[in-house]
């Protein structure tokens, strides 16, 4: 699991104000702003597409043919964008009840989870084909990537036809299991006096956020932690500095092709979630520049990703497309030391921690 460390901060006046009430309004300001400009939409969103996805499902098992399985593999894409635009937000509610881990159980190294689900379709368990009973049951058997197996893994044209039933039905039920933890969070990120209001009041009485500093800790570590779990985790994870340390199947998302795409949604979050906050807006005047270089190489970043289409050991193959994913790291790495050291320079942090510290 990924661990958060502590990070110092040691605000400004510029951005907190001058005495404890303005600097608790002004980070207010900054984290409701996040809030209600990025995490409710993005978790809003995520849900929409889950519901079009248990559609997909249900159609397809009703209706099995090449056509309904294209259209659920578009909806697991489609999904799995909004999925890694919002995953970034991997706090609050989504933590509860383990919801994050089943929502996407990775990296799987040992390939324990997918032993797990390899083993539900053979022995065709009857109980994982009810999303409320497969909610209780391993992690690994009931998120993004359990699904994609069942939709992209060995087997899989048989979902074309009518032959092996139970295969679409536990894929519905994975599907429909997402759509209600996708729901959950969505409410949970809406409720008048849940994490939302919490996050955005911090004080004295508040049992997890005592001041404005510790309340803007938490967003200015998404941008960093986010943005090292991009690079060396997701992108490492697979990309080697040479061919021969590449791993592909280590790739999130491989068989669905679905990596890179995920990659773009995952800065998507970012630059989505630092306009929203206008966190760039409490810079000094004379570096302002820095929040539209933060946007500028986010978007150059997103289209990067965006442009590796294909499968993982082609795109690894090509040496255009490895110039592209050196140029998605640069993006990345260049991007940590601007947010990590230069912006948090400029408001006076004392950035040092890392998300991937610790166990």
């Amino acid at each position: 699991m990924l661990k958060r460390s502590a990070l110092l901060l040691v605000l400004p006046l510029a951005l907190l104000g001058a005495v404890p009430v303005s600097a608790a309004v002004k980070a207010s300001e900054i984290i409701q702003g996040a809030i209600d400009g990025f995490v409710r939409p993005a978790y809003a969103g995520l849900h929409e597409h889950a519901e079009s996805l248990t559609k997909a499902m249900h159609k397809l098992c009703e209706a099995p043919s090449q056509e309904e399985l294209d259209a659920a593999r578009s909806e697991f894409s489609a999904t799995v964008y909004a999925w890694s635009s919002a995953e970034i937000i991997g706090f609050g509610p989504i933590k509860d009840n383990n919801r994050l881990e089943r929502m996407l159980f990775w990296p799987d190294r040992k390939g324990i989870g997918l032993k797990q689900v390899q083993a539900v379709l053979a022995n065709k368990d009857s109980t994982a084909t009810d999303p409320a009973l497969l909610a209780g049951k391993s992690v690994a058997m009931q998120g993004l990537g359990a699904l994609e197996f069942v939709l992209y893994g060995d087997g899989a044209d048989a979902l074309t036809g009518r032959d092996d039933p139970y295969r679409c039905a536990y894929g519905a039920a994975i599907a429909g299991n997402i759509e209600t933890m996708t729901g959950d969070v969505n409410d949970a990120w809406n409720k008048s006096n849940g994490f939302a209001a919490l996050w955005a009041n911090p004080g004295p009485q508040n049992p997890l956020y005592r001041d404005g500093n510790e309340a803007v800790t938490e967003l200015v570590g998404v941008f960093i932690n986010e943005l090292e779990m991009v690079r060396d985790v997701r992108l490492k994870g697979f990309f080697g500095g040479k061919p021969d340390a590449d791993k592909p199947k280590q790739a999130i998302y491989w068989r669905s092709q679905n990596t890179a795409n995920s990659l773009a949604g995952n800065l998507s979050g970012i630059d989505a979630l630092f306009q929203a906050s206008k966190l760039g807006d409490a810079l000094p005047a004379d570096a302002r520049w820095m929040a539209e270089s933060i946007h500028i190489q986010l978007i150059n970043g997103i289209a990067t990703a965006k442009s590796i289409q294909g499968p993982v050991d082609k795109a690894l193959a090509d040496p255009a497309l490895r110039d592209k994913l050196d140029h998605f790291a640069l993006i990345t790495s260049s991007l940590s030391t601007l947010i990590g050291t230069r912006l948090t320079a400029e408001f006076g942090l004392t950035a040092g921690f890392s998300s991937l510290d610790g166990d």
